[in-house]
């Protein structure tokens, strides 16, 4: 008996992207999104176009780039967000309009100070704008988990009725527990009358620990979309990990009656290329895509897994990609195998000019280390796109740091201020607390240090560092990311990384997310 499929939507572009610091460019959610398709991800949410002309473009782009994919975008039940969203999807080969409002009591109290009957007439009439764009409608009712069941089976009944085709049942701040949450999917489907003319989604946050648990659950009481996000990403705790529900669904097929059509062996690539932009790194214990997944210390472990690897192993490191990371390039490899291995791993430079400059910066790290893996290409690329981004200001040109036990460490660089170079220097802590302090010499950002984090991108002591540097100001969080072999080096890229984003004053009005 063939199984029944289950949807994975994908939200990382999105719910992914209101972590704090961790919006992309255009150009970085068509890389992601590309990645997704080549993991034959159902339906991909690339943004909220309301939320700013970028977000509204960036979906638009990845609209007209995507094939294979839906592509959705989400729009609260007003008629101005429904109807930009409509317009940035519309393009789409495959479009999908998802559309939302607040169920629960405090929310419709406190939030959006309005009647139940006000919020059932509103969600009706956003389905309805929805429709005249495309007729894949997804509906949300915010806070599911604290509503009332009675209110929720009414607003259901009434969008299914107008037109919406999905319905996704969202526990918003991650406070239901699994039995709980299965069971309110299995009611809502046993008493909505109509309930058999849509598709019953979930969308898990992840406050205790259990978005992956929850959706689980509600996928063994009919639910046959799940929404998730690469490595959980997501506001607060994130969300559920679109690698552990795939791998769940498909190692436990005797327990479930579905399974999903995804590439497996896709999975820690996309999971390295959403490390490597968003700047929040994979913890090493972190399931599936951990670089401790299948680690094996305890020598009853070795002996077990070299004797049969299924006795301490429930998949295999090469069924979720672990081994597609292999060795491609070296110092004397060719501009064409460069584009070629590009391609390859699903990069597509936009010109002739950004290919010789990737190219450039290629050899310049072959030089500097004898192999080049396919992590290596992706962060030489973000480097790249991080040099092109639109209104920089500040530029590294060159850094000189002097660490010696017993002595204050000193750091000296010249970075380019709107294209004129500045000289500056200070002492520190360490030699990246003092090239910190120098180029805020230079910038006099005023911002706060949130986070400063460093991570290898392969192994070995030539490895490029990655670094990632957390700023605020003024209410505003960026994270900037800067690779290099010189971890210092690579400290200062990320630091400046982050003061021009600071300084690109990019706004978004945050969808008060699922």
């Amino acid at each position: 008996m063939a199984k029944e499929k289950l949807i994975i939507f994908d939200t990382t572009m999105r719910d992914g992207e209101q972590s704090p610091g961790a919006a992309m460019s255009k150009e970085e959610k068509i890389r992601i999104a590309r990645q997704l398709e080549r993991m034959h991800v159902d339906v991909i949410e690339a943004g909220f176009p309301a939320s700013s002309d970028g977000d509204f473009e960036s979906v638009q782009a990845v609209a007209r780039i995507i094939k294979d994919s839906t592509i959705c975008g989400l729009a609260r039940a007003n008629e101005k967000d429904v109807r930009r969203c409509g317009e940035a999807v519309r393009v789409a080969n495959s479009p999908r309009l998802h559309t939302f409002i607040a169920t629960s009591p405090i929310h419709m109290e406190k939030k959006l100070r309005m009647e139940p009957t006000q919020v059932v007439d509103q969600a009706v009439r956003a389905i309805r704008w929805a429709s005249e764009y495309t007729n894949n409608i997804e509906f949300s009712p915010e806070d599911a988990g604290r509503s009332d069941i009675d209110f929720l089976c009414r607003i259901i009944e009434a969008v299914i009725k107008a037109g919406a085709t999905t319905i996704n049942v969202p526990d918003t701040v991650g406070y239901t527990l699994p039995e709980q949450f299965g069971g309110l999917i299995r009611t809502l489907r046993e008493r909505i009358p109509n309930s058999d003319k849509a598709i019953w989604s979930v969308h898990c946050h992840n406050d205790l620990g259990l978005a992956v648990a929850n959706s689980l659950s509600a996928v063994m009481n009919g639910a046959r979309q799940v929404e998730c996000t690469i490595n959980g990403l997501g506001e607060r705790a994130g969300n559920a990990s679109l690698e552990e529900i795939v791998m769940a669904v498909r190692t436990r097929q005797d327990i479930f009656a579905c399974d999903t059509g995804i590439d497996a062996t896709q999975i820690v690539p996309a999971s390295k290329l959403v490390s490597g932009i968003t700047g929040y790194p994979v913890q090493p214990n972190k399931a599936v895509v951990g670089a401790n997944a299948f680690a094996h210390e305890s020598g009853i472990h070795q002996d077990g897994v070299l004797k049969h690897r299924e006795t301490y192993e429930i998949m295999s490191a090469e069924s979720v990609g672990w081994t597609t990371n292999r060795l491609t390039l070296g110092k004397l490899s060719g501009r064409n195998a460069f584009k070629t291995r590009l391609q390859e791993i699903g990069i597509e430079l936009e010109s002739e000019e950004l290919l010789n400059a990737a190219f450039k910066r290629f050899k310049d790290l072959a030089d500097k280390k004898r192999e080049i893996f396919d992590e290596d290409l992706q962060a030489l690329i973000t480097e790249e796109e991080i040099e092109h981004i639109e209104n920089e200001r500040w530029r590294l040109v060159s850094l000189t740091a002097h660490s010696e036990t017993g002595e204050l460490p000193y750091a000296k660089l010249v970075v380019a201020e709107d294209g004129k170079e500045r000289r500056c220097e200070s002492q520190g802590s360490g030699p990246v607390d003092a090239a910190f302090k120098a180029v805020e010499s230079v910038a006099n950002s005023g911002a706060s240090l949130l986070l400063y984090s460093v991570n290898n991108i392969t192994s070995g002591t030539d490895s490029q560092g990655e670094v990632t540097v957390r700023l605020s100001k003024e209410g505003r969080i960026v994270n900037g990311q800067g690779a290099d072999t010189d971890i210092v080096v690579a400290s200062a890229k990320a630091y400046i990384n982050a003061l021009n984003k600071l300084h690109s004053k990019l706004e978004r009005v945050n969808p008060q997310g699922l």
